[in-house]
Parts: structure tokens; C-alpha cells; sequence
């Protein structure tokens, strides 16, 4: 297990180098000036050059681009062109409002999506499995940003039950807290329980009509035993594949939803920095989104070998 892990961890590396360096080419090839978006709308073509040399502009990419990996190598991810601070700090001050976004949103998404699944592979070729399906199928189909939209709507405007936007710290209300994280949570939740709910039904399906299973039911076994303990155990290793890409999904939606209500986390600095053009910022803020996506999927292979016995990662 060590070894198998020491080597997805080196593994990682040169993804993240290639993520870091598609980041910043694509950057430097997008069309228009930093310095003018910095400078006042009056400024000279003197003042403009001065500001393109204390940002270090004026050098070619390749030079650019070795500075920033020099930067990266000591831990250091750049200064923001228009924060007046560190990348690494702008981002750690908002990264707790994306994570504990995107973990409320895994959570349901899970909870909700392998129970409807379950749900629906029980009562196969009913109503209720027909009725599941359907509405996993509907939340694939609608937009993030459009449901939290109407999501704000419906509970904000005219039920009054939630926010429409903003953040409120947990550490000075968990209830204003809890209430300012449900609608965004549960929008961007909606389309993954869709996608868990389906693979959880034809997982299910599979194991369902394994010998196994209906051994169990033979001997006699409660029903919620056999779907619980011994057909969803085996069912879950695709499922937690798929929950691993979902956690990325996910991760990639909080740029979205993240605008739509207002909530200041690592999202939204990264449209606010593209809208802008700070370069140190977008570099900083994809590689940390992709370095998460990379140790969630390490963490998940791991998994599969306390779920499935029949996996098992030789140190030898």
C-alpha cells in the first residue's frame, strides 16, 4: 500500500506541471494588456511601459514563465497585479468557502443520489424506479446556473426561506452559516444525484442477480440486510469511481455557482481575475482546483481496497 502510494504521489507531479504550463501558455496568449486594466484610463504610453516592467511583462514568456516556476518551486505562487498580496494568501482566504461548498454538495449528492439509486434497483420496473429515473435524468439535463437562478426565486423571493446570496462565517452563526451555504449546496448537488442515482441503479442491478445474493435471500435473510450489507457493498466500487470525477464536476461548478450567489470563494476570485486579468491569480487558483481534483483520485483508488477485498496494492 506505501509503495503504491509513494508512486501515485510522484505520479502526480508531471500532471501538475502539464496543468501549470497549459495555464500559463493559454494566459499568455490570450489577447490584451494587464497594465492598461491597472493603469487610470488616461495613462501614457510611459506609464503603461513602467507598469508592464514592475509586474516583469516586459520580459519574453519563456523568461515569465521561468520566474513563475522558480516562484513555485520555494512555495511561492506570485503576487496579485491587483489584490496588493500574495496569491497564496487571496486564495487561502477563500478556500474554505469552496471546499465546505463543494463537501455539502458531495454529501448530498451521495446520501440522496445512492439511495434513490438503491431505491430505484429494488423496486425495478416500477413507478417509483420509473419516477427516479426521471428525475435523475431532469437533473442532468438542467444548467447549474440557471436552477440556482431559479432556486433564488422560488426560496429566496417568494417563499423567504433562504438568502438569496452572500456568506456568512461559521464561526459567527452556524445557522446564518447552514442557511447561506443550502440553496448554492443543493443546486450544485442536483445534477451529481442524477448521475450517482443512475450509476447506483445499474451497479445494483448487476448485483442483484448474482448467486450470492440469492443465497442470501435463501437462508432466509432480512430483505434490508441483503440489499444493505451484502448487495450495495459489492455495488459501490463503480460508484466511488464515479464519485471521484464527481468531486472534480463539482469543484468546476463552484466557479459557477459561486457567481450566482455571491459567496467570496475561489471561484469566484478566479472569474474576478480573469475579468481582470491577473495572470498570477488564474495560474494560482487552476492548479490548486487541479491538485485537489489529482489527491481526490488517489484517495479514491485507495479506497477501492478497503470496499472490494478482492483489491489489494503488493508492497512487495
Amino acid at each position: 500500500m506505501l509503495r503504491f502510494l509513494v508512486h501515485r504521489l510522484f505520479s502526480a507531479v508531471p500532471v501538475l506541471f502539464i496543468v501549470s504550463l497549459v495555464s500559463f501558455l493559454l494566459i499568455w496568449l490570450v489577447p490584451g494588456d494587464v497594465a492598461s486594466t491597472i493603469a487610470d484610463p488616461g495613462a501614457s504610453a510611459e506609464e503603461l511601459q513602467r507598469i508592464r516592467m514592475r509586474l516583469n511583462l516586459d520580459k519574453p514568456w519563456h523568461l515569465q514563465m521561468l520566474h513563475w516556476y522558480g516562484n513555485l518551486v520555494q512555495g511561492d505562487l506570485g503576487q496579485s497585479f491587483l489584490l496588493n498580496r500574495g496569491v497564496g494568501q487571496a486564495i487561502v482566504e477563500r478556500l474554505p468557502v469552496t471546499l465546505s461548498l463543494t463537501a455539502i454538495a458531495l454529501t448530498l449528492s451521495l446520501l440522496l443520489g445512492v439511495l434513490s439509486g438503491v431505491i430505484a434497483s429494488v423496486r425495478h420496473g416500477t413507478w417509483l424506479d420509473q419516477s427516479f429515473m426521471t428525475l435523475a435524468l431532469l437533473g442532468l439535463s438542467i444548467p447549474d446556473f440557471w436552477l440556482g437562478l431559479v432556486g433564488i426565486y422560488v426560496f429566496a423571493v417568494a417563499l423567504g426561506w433562504l438568502p438569496s446570496s452572500g456568506f456568512v462565517p461559521i464561526d459567527q452563526s452556524f445557522v446564518g452559516w447552514a442557511r447561506s451555504m443550502a440553496l448554492p449546496a443543493l443546486t450544485l448537488a442536483t445534477t451529481q444525484m442524477g448521475l450517482l442515482a443512475r450509476i447506483t441503479r445499474s451497479s445494483m442491478l448487476e448485483v442483484l442477480r448474482q448467486d450470492f445474493v440469492r443465497t442470501a435471500r435463501a437462508k432466509g435473510l432480512p430483505g434490508f440486510k441483503v440489499v444493505g450489507k451484502h448487495a450495495l457493498t459489492n455495488a459501490l466500487i463503480p460508484v466511488i469511481t464515479v464519485a471521484g470525477v464527481v468531486v472534480g464536476i463539482l469543484l468546476g461548478g463552484a466557479v459557477v455557482i459561486e457567481q450566482v450567489f455571491a459567496l467570496p470563494g475561489v471561484g469566484r476570485l478566479i472569474i474576478g481575475a480573469v475579468l481582470r486579468r491577473d495572470y498570477p491569480v488564474i495560474q494560482g487558483g487552476l492548479l490548486l482546483l487541479a491538485s485537489i481534483y489529482v489527491f481526490v483520485n488517489i484517495a479514491v483508488d485507495l479506497l477501492y481496497a478497503y470496499v472490494d477485498p478482492r483489491v489489494r496494492y503488493d508492497d512487495r
